[in-house]
């Protein structure tokens, strides 16, 4: 899939500008309410603990397993790995004094040994990944027994407005179901399923529904109500498609009557 129908799983082949404008998105969306609604539940099912081991597959910028290192304490560690040595890069410049050890890696194919974590999460991963069976079985693999696999995706299936015109979103949904980009849309609904036949024990789902009244706070977790994205989301959805949907999502925050929603889920269970 080539620049831009899936950037977020080829980010080190993106454009420099591309690069910086993805960055940017990954730091407004970690500051956003609603993420960090979502965060705090997959906190408190990962439940780490003083002196723990734990990996964060797929830490982007870094900031959650800055705050895993902070709550592991001095006798803890916490390895924060990404497929994209540029956000490897990005978060180690971020380093705030707390030891973390950033590693460039493949969440399906994990260069550690078995049961070397205590705790393993992964979050917003799974639906850029051609197998998402194997990065489960790997997330296991690497974590002791009885230690928690946390995985937190989305399910784009989900996703709703309104107060927008709606033959303008299926028009958009359509387009972006052709272009891939949505290929793994219901990721988020099929963690349970994914970990109960990797083997994992007592798996458990919680569904958190973000909703935004506002388009500037939806712009910063859904891209395509970014302004900022207007010119990558063109070259994919082509320029009238766009300026119609940014029309008549302004439209409805002039109104005041603008919503978006969707799921994401939070699936924890324990490797064996």
């Amino acid at each position: 899939m080539t620049e831009p129908e899936r950037p977020f799983s080829h980010v080190d082949q993106s454009t420099e500008e591309l690069r910086r404008h993805m960055l940017a998105y990954l730091d407004a969306a970690a500051g956003n309410p609603e993420i960090l609604r979502v965060r705090a539940v997959a906190l408190d099912a990962l439940a780490p603990t003083p002196g723990q081991r734990l990996l964060d597959a797929g830490c982007g910028a870094g900031e959650v397993a800055r705050k895993l290192r902070r709550l592991v304490g001095p006798d803890g560690a916490v390895t924060a790995l990404d497929y994209s040595k540029e956000y490897v890069a990005a978060a180690a410049a971020r380093h705030d004094g707390d030891p973390v050890d950033y590693v460039v890696g493949d969440v399906g194919a994990l260069e550690f040994p078995d049961a070397h974590f205590d705790g393993v999460r992964s979050e917003r991963v799974f639906q850029h990944l051609e197998d998402p069976d194997a990065a489960v079985r790997e997330l296991a693999r690497v974590t002791v027994p009885g230690g928690a696999v946390c995985v937190v995706d989305t399910d784009w299936a989900s996703l709703l407005f309104d107060g927008v015109d709606q033959t303008v979103v299926a028009r958009v949904v359509a387009k972006l179901g052709g272009t891939g980009m949505m290929r793994n849309a219901t990721m988020g609904r099929s963690l349970r399923g994914r970990m109960v036949r990797a083997g994992l024990a007592g798996v458990e789902t919680m569904p958190v529904t973000l909703r935004f009244t506002e388009p500037e706070s939806a712009g910063q977790v859904l891209p395509l109500v970014d302004p900022k994205a207007a010119t990558p989301l063109a070259a994919l959805l082509g320029e009238g498609l766009v300026g119609a949907f940014h029309a008549t999502v302004d439209e409805a925050a002039a109104r005041g009557d603008f919503l978006a929603a969707f799921t994401m889920w939070v699936t924890v269970g324990r490797a064996v």
